[in-house]
């Protein structure tokens, strides 16, 4: 078994307050999670900023390639949208084997 997780940190383009943040990053999780319905996704961090979200992907899968493929997808998501600009994306692959 393998875990894979994802984070993303994004600057989001015109926002002003929380209240616009949240009508951009609730969106783009919908849209990730509904285009990969196995997997979490979550608002992780940055709350407290208007123009800063992290957004972390989990997934477990029976192989390390298919966790890799799956969360580049999701990168791939995110970083296409216009209104937000891709800071760094993180990936970690954990198996049962590490202690």
């Amino acid at each position: 078994m393998y875990v894979g997780a994802l984070t993303l940190d994004i600057l989001l383009g015109d926002v002003h307050s929380l209240k616009q943040k949240r009508s951009v990053v609730r969106p783009l999780i919908a849209e990730v999670q509904r285009r990969f319905p196995g997997i979490a996704v979550a608002e992780t961090g940055h709350l407290d900023l208007h123009r800063r979200a992290e957004i972390g992907v989990a997934v477990v899968s029976a192989s390390a390639a298919n966790c890799d493929e799956v969360l580049d997808a999701c990168e791939r998501v995110v970083a296409h949208h216009p209104e937000i600009e891709l800071l760094s994306a993180r990936q970690r692959i954990f198996n049962d084997h590490e202690e």
